[in-house]
């Protein structure tokens, strides 16, 4: 039932709103209902208030008509900033003496004649002159509103579900399309199950790990459809897509909503292992949306090891191979199929044995638009990081209370100084995690210069740092010694070494660092400065 509704019974409905309720609800409300309506205010904070139309302005030809409408508080009293009362609509006779008559009267014809009357015997001695106004007031504004026509579109419950999606795509161009979700959602409604009371349950749940932050009712709905369409196996295919998921049933969702909720839930904890910790670090979404359904069908054999072991590959030659960048439905049904069959001892899926990663990507690899760079983000924490000056590995509690992030290792400063090539002081070879405060401390000075600070701020000995920065996969001395062209060429080195192994391949080969290799047209011109003064500097 609408907002406001208030009846004895629920009755078995005839029809159903599929798109307007919001427009509905105001209109029943304002004009029906006999409570004040339940609204916001313009800083979103709940509020109750009352709609009235003002007789004079509605019947001046110099006046707007929106000037008309008059909204007040609930207790109808209207104040100024001081206090101070400016209106009292919170009896009828006040509101007749003003002449603002409520909106919520223009259908009550019994509710209209009372305020009628007392309208007109307010003043019996220029009762002719009131009456004439009052019935200028019902044709010009009263009986508008009892005769408009809302326009609608009836649909049959035959209509099928894609149709509907057309129907709609159609009807609201240039405004927001309904999703599969609201679809399902009013679908859902016709067997009493509320959808999005549902997911809400589940989101509130699923949030609470920060990596699934920027999760979707549809990315959800996806997964569902994912582990209900291989149920279904071999009648039609596995897919995900738009259709497949309005074609899912009442009683398929209900079957799986709880494993697909523990898959998504088991997701967020491997990443967590991979030392992926916020939606912000995620390389891709959709790719959590496989792994959540191959984990809702696994059910407890996903705990064992060597199936972690493999699903970790797995997502790492989804990363690296920067798979889930195009045709994601597809490749969502081909590898929960294929890694279902790979985890059972069958062949490699494809996104192993066709992921390949560039060396030349090293260099094009600046921002966090490309998911290969969140990937190698998470490979040097997965490494076994620490920080150059504490020391401490890099887990959840340290990752979120020194706030963690990807930073110059030759700072930006220093490398512009140099006359160094942005493309090489700005790739991934020349950034890595480390503390906000430890990036304060470098600043824009020499690795030779800032060094030593952190040795002294840390109290431990060259060795102890030497150490440090090896978990990173830098050669200590070439960075003491400001070597960057040979610290580049080290790195590399090491970071297709680390990618390699993550990948179970053993392809990859340097090249040469010289060589011209520009940035993917999707990424932009992010630097991620240090700095003595500030945490990053955005240009």
């Amino acid at each position: 039932m609408l907002e406001g509704v208030s009846l004895g019974t629920m009755p078995t409905p005839e029809s159903l709103i599929l798109d307007g309720q919001q427009r509905i609800t105001s209109l029943f409300q304002v004009l029906f209902c006999s409570n004040s309506v339940k609204t916001r205010d313009t800083r979103g904070r709940q509020t109750e208030r009352w709609y009235y139309v003002d007789i004079g302005k509605a019947l001046s030809e110099n006046a707007d008509r929106e000037d008309a409408i008059i909204s007040v508080p609930s207790d109808k009293i209207l104040k100024n900033f001081r206090g101070e009362v400016i209106a009292d609509y919170s009896s009828t006779q006040n509101e007749c003496s003003s002449e603002v008559f409520p909106l919520n009267l223009v259908f009550d014809t019994l509710g209209q004649n009372q305020w009628m009357q007392e309208y007109l015997q307010l003043d019996p001695s220029n009762m002719p002159e009131r009456l004439t106004r009052w019935t200028n007031f019902c044709q010009e504004v009263i009986q508008p509103y009892q005769q408009y026509q809302v326009p609608i579109i009836e649909l049959s419950k035959e209509t099928p579900r894609e149709a509907v999606c057309q129907v709609f795509e159609k009807v609201n161009t240039g405004g927001v399309f309904l999703t599969v979700f609201e679809l399902l959602t009013a679908t859902y409604a016709a067997d009493e199950f509320n959808l999005r009371e549902d997911w809400d349950k589940r989101e509130k749940k699923l949030k609470q790990f920060k990596v699934l932050e920027n999760l979707q009712n549809t990315d959800f709905l996806q997964a569902v459809s994912l582990v209900v369409t291989k149920e279904r196996l071999p009648h039609g295919a596995v897919s995900c897509t738009r259709k497949d998921i309005l074609k899912l049933t009442l009683d398929e969702y209900k079957n799986w909503n709880e494993a697909v909720t523990r898959g998504f839930e088991k997701a967020a904890k491997l990443l967590h292992t991979l030392k992926i910790f916020t939606a912000r670090d995620l390389p891709y979404r959709p790719q959590l949306t496989a792994l959540a359904a191959i984990f809702a069908i696994l059910g407890k054999q996903a705990d064992n090891a060597g199936v972690s072991s493999k699903l970790a590959r797995w997502y790492w030659c989804g990363v690296f191979g920067e798979l889930y960048s195009g045709a994601i439905e597809t490749r969502l049904a081909k590898d929960l199929q294929e890694v279902l069959v790979w985890v059972n001892d069958g062949s490699e899926p494809d996104t192993i044995t066709s992921a390949n990663f560039a060396p030349g990507r090293l260099l094009s690899l600046r921002t966090r638009n490309s998911a290969a760079y969140k990937g190698l983000f998470a490979l040097l924490l997965h490494n076994g990081s620490v920080d150059f000056r504490t020391g401490c590995p890099i887990d959840t509690e340290i990752y979120f209370d020194d706030k963690i992030d990807i930073h110059h290792i030759f700072p930006q400063h220093w490398c512009k100084g140099q006359g160094i090539d942005a493309k090489l002081w700005d790739c991934i070879l020349n950034k890595t995690p480390i503390s906000a405060r430890t990036n304060r401390m470098i600043g824009g000075k020499a690795p030779s210069i800032y060094l030593p600070k952190v040795q002294n701020e840390a109290g431990v000995t060259e060795a102890h740092i030497d150490k440090f920065l090896q978990t990173h996969l830098i050669e200590p001395k070439l960075l003491r010694q400001d070597d960057f062209d040979n610290f580049l060429h080290s790195r590399q080195k090491l970071l297709l070494e680390k990618i390699e192994k993550a990948m179970g391949k053993s392809s990859l080969c340097n090249i040469n660092i010289e060589q011209e290799t520009e940035p993917d047209d999707i990424e932009l011109v992010e630097y991620e400065d240090n700095s003595d003064d500030y945490e990053n500097i955005s240009v």
